[in-house]
């Protein structure tokens, strides 16, 4: 089983070829390709490659599948005995990546 571990933007994934992934919007259109080489772990077959920090000449590529936008999320705040009640939301854009390849 072949399989990278990468950090992108602040969160770490673990990744397959083939494998779709949600992460915070990256710029770029859909169709746009995108090159990841921040890889900490990198296993083919039995080899393992341990990065300190990263694994050196590794990288992924990816391709934009598509840009949208998450669920809405609500946050409410209350003070008790003040009649003070207040609810924001938001909804995080995304961005969908096809993995297309894990090399070294």
């Amino acid at each position: 089983m072949n399989y990278a571990i990468i950090t992108l933007q602040g969160h770490q994934y673990q990744i397959q070829e083939g494998q779709e992934i949600c992460v915070d919007k990256i710029n770029g259109e859909p169709g746009n390709q995108v090159t990841l080489d921040q890889v900490l772990l990198m296993v083919d077959n039995q080899l393992r490659h341990l990065g300190t920090p990263y694994v050196e000449k590794a990288h992924v590529k990816a391709k934009i599948i598509e840009q949208f936008q998450g669920p809405k999320i609500r946050v409410a705040t209350y003070k008790a005995k003040s009649r003070y009640r207040k609810v924001k939301g938001h909804r995080s854009q995304l961005t969908k990546l096809l993995i297309e390849k894990i090399s070294l």
